[in-house]
């Protein structure tokens, strides 16, 4: 009978390695965030060079490496990530230079939305290619289409019926009239799926099939719940900062698992999608 179990070392390799991921990943999302980086100016510039070079530096030396070839699509992984947050940040600050005060309309935030989401799937999408994978292997396929899109209809529509009081009871969200919401509809809908799209491919979709063979399916999907809690430290439409997250954690696993059993990003970004109408709700009643 073959024994499943792990020796000490390995058991001792993969706690540095969810240890490094963890640590890395949040220094990504966190320190060099695409929304709120706690550096500024040429700090924040040759920080994320810095770390970007050294990731891509890291991945292509133990592609070459006999005794670290299994990890490099994972390093590599975290250099897409760095890289597309990056390029977000960057090109953000020259778009609001040449948009001006269009940037604070509902049109002005569902265009600087569409812009993170094609930034980040252009560089996930291409690096990803370049790294000799297909794009299965960040769930951008079928898959059990039929499923997934099902799982995510029902809980978009969910959400939806149930949008403006939890905009209001869990988020800042202030009085608004049916009217106004309609009005801001098509801007709310650009703009929650852009969202969720960045969102699934950054984290899930980018790290669960490159953490699965060490981890498997369910510590995998808890380790990118980790660093992805950490994109939501420190978020000011939410009225409660820990209760948010408690919210957080069991959506993120749901997200996860739902890619992980139709094999596909679909039903993640619907469903995904619909959890974050109240927070748009929230935003619009109090920056329009």
């Amino acid at each position: 009978m073959k024994n499943n179990r792990l020796s000490v070392k390995d058991l001792i390799e993969r706690i540095i390695l969810a240890t490094l991921f963890a640590a890395i990943g949040s220094l990504i999302i966190i320190v060099f965030s695409q929304y709120r980086p706690i550096l500024s100016g040429v700090y924040d510039l040759f920080g994320r060079v810095s770390l970007i070079l050294i990731l891509l530096i890291a991945a292509l030396l133990a592609r070459r490496s006999k005794s670290l070839h299994n990890y490099w699509q994972l390093i590599f992984g975290l250099f897409i990530m760095a890289l597309a947050v990056s390029l977000d940040w960057w090109i953000a600050g020259l778009m609001l230079d040449s948009l001006g005060p269009y940037t604070n309309t509902p049109a002005g935030l569902a265009l600087e939305k569409m812009k993170t989401v094609i930034i980040v799937a252009i560089a996930i999408t291409i690096l990803t290619r370049f790294s000799g994978s297909s794009l299965g292997s960040i769930y951008v396929q079928r898959g059990d289409l039929k499923r997934g899109l099902t799982i995510g209809f029902i809980a978009f529509g969910i959400a939806v019926a149930g949008s403006i009081p939890m905009s209001k009871l869990m988020f800042a969200g202030e009085d608004m009239s049916l009217i106004e919401v309609l009005n801001w509809a098509p801007w709310i809908l650009i703009a929650v799926l852009a969202n969720a799209t960045n969102e699934e491919l950054l984290f899930r979709g980018l790290f669960l099939r490159k953490l699965e063979p060490f981890y498997g399916k369910f510590l995998s999907n808890c380790l990118i719940v980790l660093v992805f809690s950490g994109l939501h430290l420190g978020v000011t439409y939410s009225r409660d900062q820990m209760f948010f997250l408690v919210i957080v954690v069991p959506l993120a696993l749901a997200w996860g698992y739902i890619m992980q059993k139709t094999d596909s990003i679909w039903g993640s970004i619907l469903f995904h999608a619909g959890t974050d109408i109240p927070i748009f709700l929230a935003i619009f009643t109090t920056r329009f």
